[in-house]
């Protein structure tokens, strides 16, 4: 069904923003959850002072462009001026700590998800907590920030993520979607709300040094999907659209992580459900229907939208070595005189990646441009690494760039899959690895040696997932979410699956077992001085 002026003029509409690692972008659906325009604006974080960042200038010049470009496009198409909108939600990269004091001011620059500077937090978290608290979870920041005397900590008056950042400035409220808060501090998923027994716990071990913190006041409130969080003000407005056109009073959703709206774009948040998200960082998520045996520094724990408790398995690195290394062959290609477009040079090296043996004839490559949790290596130092007996062509150097991507996740799930013995029914991937057809899905599902199904929108799912739980506000809501999705946004999904080949799946384990003995190799190489610091 083709969007009508009438449904623009009327705010019919849906707005999901999400501020992805590499890129903001705004996406405009109907109620029938089609998409009506979007727009987008590239970015990238910046190490600085020994922190990964992003400034929040750029947050504001990124939403704008974003909601420009959008804008633009609804005119150019309906010759209509964006002035209603039915529901907004913003979504952002999960975690992280944004600190502000009693005057709204910033105290520290973003410290984002990919900093892993907070493992002696994490750790004494984990065993205070019996919980699971990975290094870029916010309240490991603050303890670290604790622990290193850092004289900021004395002026916290609110601690949020991204997401929650951008939603307080657009709607004047504190509050946030469990999904991202259960990344801020450990969640108790029958009260949907912070465990208050964790709170306890922490307040009474971070008194004894001397901070009187409370954490309710401190944490944006928690809700649930469904829920209304505020209303677009009229400093919102103008935030979005500076031009003075979009006008004030829009139900906002709760703010979400990216992980959420990921699962809410791939269907997936029945228990029993899984999804993968693939880009910068890489992530899986089983929606559990037990509790899990043991605590297991690998696996967090999060939740739904809805407040489901999830498994999830989280790599800080994923495609960008990837993408470096395609930038490489695109220099040597304009250089001959042969340009070509990025998605026809991706998808000639990833066809020619199938030509490779099936464990990447003993080429090993570790496409760590940041610390990596999972494989315990502190510094981001990408290596290619082959003996001299390495079938070293160009189909096996791309297949292990391939498999390298996917290597960290494929260590975590083995721990989820092997030793509690969790498996999802279905696994849906997302992700712009999956723009080109079949080979990184068949890659994944040969990693996993787990069913991969991509959905048509694979590339652009977390945006258009947010835009999907802004427009679930507008329901009567009589439906729960998954119900929501499966029978009203997902009834008729287009999709391909692939299973895992024997000889990959083989193929795979033999890389891993390469991979995981060349640790240390990476491990050392933090020695390496990083002097072109952004």
């Amino acid at each position: 069904m083709t969007t009508s002026t009438e449904d623009l003029q009327m705010g019919r509409t849906a707005l999901g923003i999400e501020l992805g690692s590499t890129r903001i972008k705004a996406v405009l659906i109907d109620l029938n959850d089609n998409t009506i325009a979007s727009g987008s604006y590239s970015w990238e974080n910046k190490f600085i002072n020994n922190f990964w960042t992003y400034p929040l200038e750029q947050v504001w010049q990124g939403i704008q462009a974003s909601y420009r470009e959008l804008a633009s496009h609804v005119y150019e198409q309906y010759g209509i001026s964006l002035t209603k909108i039915g529901a907004i939600g913003v979504s952002a990269m999960m975690h992280g700590y944004l600190a502000f004091d009693d005057q709204d001011q910033l105290l520290v620059p973003f410290r984002t998800w990919r900093n892993n500077n907070t493992t002696e937090a994490a750790e004494q978290l984990t065993k205070l907590f019996d919980f699971n608290v990975p290094q870029r979870w916010s309240i490991a920041h603050l303890y670290q920030a604790i622990l290193n005397q850092e004289g900021h900590v004395k002026s916290v008056d609110y601690l949020t993520t991204l997401a929650g950042y951008v939603h307080w400035q657009l709607s004047g409220e504190k509050n946030l979607g469990i999904g991202d808060a259960s990344g801020m501090f450990p969640i108790d998923s029958i009260t949907h709300d912070y465990d208050q027994t964790k709170i306890e716990q922490f307040e009474h071990y971070t008194n004894v040094l001397g901070f009187d913190f409370k954490l309710h006041e401190l944490l944006p409130k928690v809700l649930v999907a469904g829920q209304e969080a505020g209303h677009l003000t009229e400093k919102g407005a103008r935030l979005l659209d500076p031009t003075g056109t979009l006008l004030a009073g829009t139900v906002l959703a709760p703010a979400e992580g990216d992980a959420g709206t990921g699962m809410v774009a791939t269907n997936s948040v029945r228990q029993r459900t899984g999804n993968i998200s693939a880009g910068t960082s890489a992530f899986s998520m089983i929606v559990l229907d037990r509790p899990l045996k043991a605590v297991h520094r690998d696996i967090d724990v999060v939740t739904t939208p809805d407040g489901s408790p999830v498994a999830m398995v989280h790599t800080n690195n994923c495609t960008s070595d990837i993408n470096a290394w395609v930038g490489l062959f695109q220099e040597f290609a304009e250089s001959i005189g042969q340009k070509m477009a990025p998605d026809q040079l991706y998808a000639t090296l990833f066809k020619e990646s199938t030509h490779g043996d099936a464990d990447c004839g003993g080429l090993v490559n570790y496409a760590y441009l940041s610390g990596e949790n999972i494989t315990n290596v502190e510094a981001g130092r990408p290596l290619f690494v082959r003996t001299p007996n390495s079938q070293f062509n160009l189909a096996n150097f791309i297949k292990a760039q391939l498999y390298s991507a996917f290597a960290p996740l494929k260590i975590g799930n083995d721990i989820l899959m092997k030793e509690e013995q969790i498996k999802a029914e279905t696994m849906i991937a997302q992700g712009g690895i999956f723009r080109t057809p079949i080979i990184g899905q068949q890659v994944l599902a040969d990693a996993l040696d787990t069913p991969i199904t991509v959905m048509k929108n694979a590339g652009e799912g977390g945006p258009w997932g947010m835009a999907v739980l802004a427009a679930y506000l507008l329901t009567d809501r009589k439906l729960a979410l998954a119900d929501y999705l499966e029978k009203q946004v997902f009834a008729d999904p287009q999709s391909t699956t692939i299973a895992p080949n024997e000889d990959g799946v083989k193929g795979f384990d033999d890389f891993i077992e390469r991979y995981q003995q060349g640790l240390s190799i990476v491990q050392a190489a933090k020695i390496l001085p990083d002097d072109r610091k952004n």
